[in-house]
């Protein structure tokens, strides 16, 4: 299910994307699925995921603006200006602007996943020179003279923002990343996060089981990649009503995590909130 954005200002609605929507070619063998960007009238940042077939390598080039890239499934093996990465599982690297780098899929015998976010609504990605002197760092971090950035997900820090939940920020403003940043949620059986609004949009991919989503008296079911791309002050919460634990990716368009707490009432619909209303 998919809802159009139609309105300006803080009356945005929010965009439910499905995980199995419809991918386009990129590159041989690498196909794009876009969740937030401007088709569905995101502000500032834009998400989506890359599947990698065996082989597969989306070649060298940069963008205008930050790219975070977070594995999902499978090995990558990330380039930039030739310095080789290996990233596992949930791991994430940020390539600041006009930066060139390239992504291949190392595993010999499965697809790569991973999930894109750029600090701009419509993002542009330009060739770039392939000529660089190869240097192998394998599962090494960048030395502090190196512009991109990696956090290895088993070495995050771990923090919980609710009973039942394991949250871990992969990309930010102190890891380099500029306008936008995110990170993993991970929720028990019955945990959830508070109704809460930010400051800026907010994308949110459903990695693992199932989520039921509330945006400002909306219910929505969520799961396998499917994404909530909800507009700045919008009230909104998730929580796990199932028996397994469900777990995200989440993306803002700011440079750093913020978040206000507002009543639970705002997010369910049963109390009218006192900003504009949302119209489709």
């Amino acid at each position: 299910m998919s809802i159009d954005v139609q309105s300006q200002g803080r009356d945005r609605l929010e965009s439910i994307r499905p995980g199995n929507a419809e991918a386009v070619s990129i590159a041989p063998g690498v196909w794009l699925r876009e969740f937030a960007g401007k088709a569905c009238g995101a502000r500032a940042f834009s998400t989506g995921t890359a599947i990698f077939k065996t082989g597969a390598t989306l070649p060298y080039h940069t963008h205008p603006i930050s790219e975070a890239i977070t594995i999902l499934s499978g090995m990558a093996r990330v380039e930039v200006e030739g310095r080789g990465y290996l990233l596992e599982p949930f791991d994430c690297i940020h390539v600041p602007a006009d930066v060139a780098h390239q992504v291949a899929n190392h595993s010999p015998n499965s697809e790569l996943l991973a999930l894109s976010a750029f600090a701009s609504a419509e993002p542009i990605r330009n060739s770039a020179r392939t000529d660089f002197e190869i240097s192998e760092r394998g599962l090494l971090n960048p030395s502090s003279n190196d512009p991109e950035s990696i956090v290895r997900f088993s070495y995050a820090e771990v923090y919980e923002l609710s009973p039942g939940t394991e949250f871990r920020d992969l990309f930010a403003g102190r890891f380099g990343s500029v306008g936008i940043c995110g990170g993993y949620g991970r929720f028990l059986p019955a945990a959830s996060l508070p109704c809460h609004v930010h400051d800026y949009d907010e994308s949110i991919t459903i990695i693992e089981g199932e989520a039921v989503c509330l945006v400002q008296g909306n219910r929505y079911h969520l799961r396998g990649c499917d994404t909530a791309v909800v507009p700045e002050g919008r009230p909104h919460r998730f929580l796990n009503h199932s028996s397994a634990p469900m777990a995200m990716v989440w993306v803002y368009a700011g440079s750093e995590p913020e978040r206000t707490l507002v009543e639970p009432a705002y997010c369910d619909g049963t109390m009218a909130w006192p900003g504009r209303t949302a119209v489709r």
